[in-house]
């Protein structure tokens, strides 16, 4: 996708997840909207992100 990061194995971009809660919407409902993300890569995005932030902050 042209260096766009997205979910592993999938074409759908983190932005869109994202965007996705910055619109208010729900984990589940990006899940059901993208069936090919797993909440397993969402956690571990989620989980990649506070490790980073925690760098950031130490």
């Amino acid at each position: 996708m042209g260096g766009t990061p997205v979910f592993a194995g999938t074409r759908v971009p983190l932005q869109t997840f994202w965007d996705y809660l910055r619109a208010g919407e729900s984990i589940n409902d990006f899940l059901d909207g993208f069936t090919t993300v797993t909440r397993d890569q969402i956690i571990t995005l989620l989980n990649e992100v506070e490790k980073q932030l925690g760098k950031m902050v130490a």
